[in-house]
């Protein structure tokens, strides 16, 4: 049985087994950030807050890369979605921050969206396909290769510490606060 907070996210197990405590902690902090960027509109989604260029909705499109990097390409070694394939990474490495200004609300969730249910398959799949130990089908760029484990517990930190940027933004757009 799934417990909702009072923002509607799913409570993380709290007797959970290794598998369920990591991607209930996951599924938290994603929810964190649909909280944070809900009911927005396209100028919300734009504010930054002091010298930061960072908005709720470069948080959407980012992270939505980030899951895609990750579970997609990372872990099962799929090629980038065409979202992202024509993307010149290299004389634009914040595109995905700095385009976010030319999306609409819509746009902006149902990417991350996607990305996130596209994601959830991905983690399933690779669970059934080795768990937690299965390796990456793709190394860093140093050369070692992380586990799933490694990879889930990495999108845990980049969400909570990309939720702490989120709450200082909506807090500044509408006095929205908590954690």
């Amino acid at each position: 049985m799934t417990i909702l907070d009072e923002q509607g996210r799913p409570e993380p197990p709290m007797a959970g087994d290794e598998v369920s405590t990591l991607l209930g902690f996951l599924d938290f902090h994603r929810a964190t950030l649909a909280w944070k960027t809900a009911g927005l509109d396209a100028d919300a989604l734009r504010v930054t807050v002091g010298a930061s260029s960072m908005s709720l909705g470069g948080l959407l499109k980012h992270l939505a890369y980030v899951e895609e990097t990750w579970f997609a390409c990372r872990v099962h070694g799929l090629s980038r979605s065409p979202v992202w394939d024509g993307v010149d990474w290299e004389s634009d490495p914040d595109h995905d921050w700095q385009s976010a200004v030319a999306d609409s609300p819509g746009e902006l969730r149902t990417l991350w969206e996607d990305a996130v249910t596209r994601s959830r398959r991905l983690v399933a799949e690779a669970l059934a396909d080795g768990g937690l130990d299965r390796p990456a089908a793709v190394a860093l760029r140093d050369g070692r290769t992380p586990t799933l484990r490694w990879i889930v517990v990495h999108m845990i930190e980049e969400y909570a510490r990309h939720n702490g940027h989120a709450d200082l933004i909506r807090e500044s757009i509408d006095g929205a606060v908590g954690e």
